[in-house]
């Protein structure tokens, strides 16, 4: 229910791979994805990882055709499972991107807004619809959408449990990009993902570690943040390469060290 794809620039990519339903969010693709979150966290050398679906649709959310067999009690269980896999995946050390060629709702957007970055295709349609279902989200979505597009919008968005257009979704800056087809969104993603990985990958992990937990910071605090940050890569040897490369005038080509 997982493929996991690696490349020769040290990108990897994650597929949910079940599109007869829509990649909706079951126990045993959980359990698999979990486990692949976890080697991802354990590997220090990749650059980049894209998350994307197999089929019409991106993730459908959680299925509730299985959730409803389930008791209070497993029902607790499998929404923490889910929020748990997401919270791996919104602290992974690498940059992450949602390479969404179909419709996210539910538990599928919650997947999305765990990654860094999010690329969707222009005809798909986005949106936290739990409160329709006499639920709310549950994987995280409160918050990251709220850390997004502010408070007021997402309230809204999830007290209307409000289906929105790509663009809509672009517009408020719940997405970063939109592509103009289907195949594009992966082409999109991997050239951003390529992109990055040129980068110094210290410095690319010290950045994300910088704004993700200054977000919830005051700026004082943020700042300080910032310079420790800044501090754990001075002594690199990618930092030493960079500059040589600068005036060296070529390209310059880190190791991670």
């Amino acid at each position: 229910m997982i493929i996991v794809e690696h490349d020769q620039n040290q990108i990897v990519t994650v597929t949910l791979n079940r599109p007869e339903q829509l990649n909706a969010l079951n126990r045993p693709l959980l359990l698999q994805l979990q486990k692949e979150v976890l080697a991802l966290k354990a590997d220090d050398s990749l650059r980049a990882v894209i998350f994307t679906g197999k089929g019409k649709a991106f993730c459908a959310g959680a299925d509730l055709k299985e959730r409803q067999g389930m008791t209070l009690e497993e029902t607790r269980h499998f929404v923490r499972l889910i929020g748990d896999i997401f919270f791996s995946i919104a602290t992974l050390h690498m940059p992450t991107i949602a390479a969404m060629q179909g419709s996210a709702f539910g538990g599928g957007l919650e997947l999305a807004l765990a990654c860094d970055i999010r690329i969707i295709q222009n005809q798909a349609l986005v949106g936290l619809t739990e409160c329709a279902w006499g639920i709310i989200p549950g994987a995280g979505g409160t918050q990251r959408l709220t850390q997004l597009v502010g408070i007021a919008k997402a309230k809204e968005l999830i007290f209307s449990a409000q289906k929105i257009t790509t663009y809509d979704a672009k517009a408020i800056g719940l997405v970063n990009q939109v592509a103009e087809a289907e195949q594009d969104v992966m082409e999109l993603a991997l050239d951003l993902a390529k992109t990055i990985a040129k980068c110094a990958p210290l410095s690319v992990r010290a950045a994300k570690k910088a704004i993700s937990l200054g977000a919830f910071l005051d700026a004082e605090e943020g700042l300080r943040l910032e310079e420790y940050c800044y501090e754990s890569i001075l002594h690199s040897q990618d930092r030493l390469e960079g500059l040589a490369a600068f005036n060296q005038k070529r390209s310059p080509i880190y190791l991670g060290i």
